[in-house]
């Protein structure tokens, strides 16, 4: 039975973890707490004055900053964030959250190990190695890049950067829907904290990649940042969405593939789906079968995400790619991936294993993986904002319609956002869409002004209005409340 050790945190609190490795990592050794509600990770090797201030600081103010605010709980399930500092024989430890159950596997082959994002972001890995019960739907795996653009979006907002941003450091759950970023022990601080490393391969921006030779006083030497984690979480969406790299494509920049890699993630990186430039895609004849069909751009081409997040991906890979400052921030990100769960319809055909896709408002929807086309009526709901009152303005912004759906605040005005900040009452529901009779109609559950505008008649609590082509409902009269103008597509 090995020993439980006891220690003081620099904080003056006790610290006990169970004298036995449990896991060891690149810089670390992990020790299990006697509960395991914790682990004790110790460097092997001695940190220098530098490394310790950055700890000192990530689990002190900038922990405050984050944790200790209003609505700071929030981001307890987000981020595997230290907690304390302790030294034991010479050596620096962090103390950090055990990870939450939902982020092991629960059966099959790999029983007992983490989620790490890996095994769900690549087509190969997901078709050959994951069994169907963990892989979830495409809504969920929507769900999840919300939770990771918002933890990316909170970390920038506090003036850090991860530096390793990767699937390797985010915990995923596609069954639950669920995501929480780790190793933030070497989050950086521009001007004052360098990266301990400079990513992982994969999710390294292309200007560290080709200035890696530079020396580190090199003023054209490019090291991790915001902007270099604003490439890695593109590359995430990316991949977790159509589990393919954006850059991977059947170009050769070299004939040593050292020196192809290099350019090919560096300084010659060119989007696998450039519009213009064809030269980088994919091969099909030299993929494995279990690359396909995700592997092939032209059967399941990015635009199958939807508007909103094309056009961020053109931006990440066209425009931002050599040019970081154009690169979409992880707020963009956030709000395009809202924005397009919005977009999302069920498919129709009970063994597909996507169970969504993203209606690309066309008068025949399909769905892109299984092929499904949509029968029966399909409402649209236009939303409009109101710039003055009694003038309303096309918003871009659109909800699709589907039986049980829920109508929240967010969508009934412009001011509300579905994030951390949104109180109790803002995450009930207001209304809720059924197909009831051979027609759609909403159900006013807690709107005190809703109004059949084609009427002028108001809809009560408890009363529904028919969802009827043209159809005008005015969801509210406070500052920022919408009009919906609805559009049926039949098929």
């Amino acid at each position: 039975m090995a020993n439980t050790i006891t220690l003081k945190a620099t904080d003056g609190s006790t610290v006990q973890f169970v004298d036995e490795v449990i896991g060891s990592g690149a810089m670390k050794d992990v020790y299990f707490s006697p509960d395991k509600s914790y682990v004790v990770g110790f460097f092997r090797t001695p940190q220098d004055a530098n490394a310790k201030d950055r700890l000192h600081n990530i689990t002190g103010i900038y922990r405050d900053k984050i944790f200790n605010q209003p609505g700071g709980d929030y981001w307890d399930k987000l981020f595997c964030w230290p907690t304390k500092l302790v030294e034991w024989e010479g050596k620096l430890g962090v103390v950090v959250p055990a990870y939450q159950k939902h982020f092991f596997f629960e059966g099959g082959k790999f029983k007992g190990k983490e989620k790490i994002g890996k095994w769900f972001a690549s087509a190969k890995l997901r078709n050959r190695f994951v069994e169907h019960e963990f892989k979830g739907t495409w809504l969920t795996h929507f769900h999840m890049l919300i939770q990771i653009a918002r933890a990316v979006k909170r970390l920038h907002a506090a003036g850090l950067a991860h530096s390793d941003l990767s699937y390797n450091n985010v915990l995923v759950d596609p069954k639950t829907g669920t995501a929480c970023v780790i190793d933030c022990d070497g989050l950086v601080v521009p001007g004052k904290y360098p990266p301990d490393v400079v990513g992982t391969p994969d999710f390294i921006a292309p200007e560290v990649l080709a200035t890696r030779s530079l020396k580190i006083c090199d003023p054209n030497k490019k090291l991790p940042s915001i902007q270099t984690d604003r490439h890695a979480l593109a590359v995430m969406i990316y991949m977790y969405l159509l589990y393919r790299h954006p850059l991977r494509g059947g170009k050769v920049n070299d004939l040593d593939p050292a020196k192809d890699e290099e350019l090919s993630m560096g300084s010659k990186a060119l989007f696998i789906e450039h519009p213009y430039d064809t030269s980088n895609r994919p091969k099909i004849a030299n993929m494995a079968p279990s690359e396909l069909p995700q592997g092939d751009v032209e059967k399941l081409p990015y635009s199958i995400c939807g508007p909103y997040l094309k056009q961020l991906f053109n931006k990440a890979f066209i425009d931002g790619l050599h040019n970081p400052a154009l690169r979409p921030t992880a707020d963009e990100w956030l709000t395009a991936l809202v924005k397009t769960t919005d977009l999302m319809q069920p498919c129709q055909n009970p063994n597909c294993e996507a169970k969504w896709f993203v209606f690309d408002n066309t008068t025949k929807p399909r769905c892109p993986f299984c092929g499904t086309e949509y029968h029966g009526q399909l409402p649209v709901l236009n939303l409009y904002y109101s710039p003055k009152p009694g003038v309303f303005k096309p918003e871009n912004y659109r909800l699709m319609v589907y039986h049980h759906q829920s109508l929240y605040m967010w969508h009934v005005n412009r001011f509300i956002f579905p994030n951390e900040k949104l109180t109790a009452e803002e995450k009930r529901p207001v209304g809720d869409f059924h197909f009831h009779n051979g027609k759609w109609i909403l159900i006013n559950r807690r709107l005190p002004n809703l109004w059949d505008k084609d009427t002028d008649k108001k809809i009560e609590i408890g009363q529904a209005v028919e969802l009827t082509e043209g159809k005008k409902i005015l969801l509210g009269k406070n500052d920022g409340d919408r009009l919906i103008v609805v559009q049926l597509v039949n098929n």
